[in-house]
């Protein structure tokens, strides 16, 4: 795969179970174990799967109208697992979505199902990528762990 296709991130700890997550354009956020507010992996897992569903659903939509109410909860249960390693399951993403009265709204409202649908079944590479199961390799200093 070619520079086109690659996406990454860079973190490095800042403190005990606390780090800084950075993309390639300056962005950053903090990320911890969950002892204080910042958000954990696990909540950064499940804001990209509602976030990703929701960029496409955002971008269909509101070509038509601007919504009056734009919201969701993503949710799942994380399992501890002693045979197959801790996981979530039953992730549901529940979206709010409201426009305004009149032609432009009932076209944004008619969009909204078929946009969700084309988000879920191919556009949003988040869930796509959990759905389809991709492997996950770990490094360290260039060399697969075995």
């Amino acid at each position: 795969m070619g520079d086109e296709t690659l996406r990454q991130v860079h973190f490095e700890r800042t403190a005990g179970n606390t780090y800084e997550v950075r993309n390639l354009r300056g962005g950053s956020l903090t990320v911890g174990s969950g002892g204080g507010t910042d958000f954990t992996p696990v909540e950064l897992f499940l804001a990209a799967i509602g976030v990703c569903t929701a960029i496409d659903v955002d971008t269909v939509t509101s070509r038509r109208a601007e919504p009056t109410e734009f919201r969701a909860v993503v949710s799942g249960d994380k399992l501890r697992d002693p045979e197959q390693g801790n996981r979530m399951e039953n992730l549901v993403v529940d979206f709010t979505v409201t426009f305004p009265e009149g032609e432009d709204g009932d076209k944004a409202r008619e969009a909204l199902p078929r946009a969700l649908k084309m988000s879920h079944d191919r556009l949003c590479t988040v869930s796509r990528t959990v759905e389809l199961g991709t492997p996950v390799t770990t490094t360290l200093f260039d060399k697969p762990l075995t």
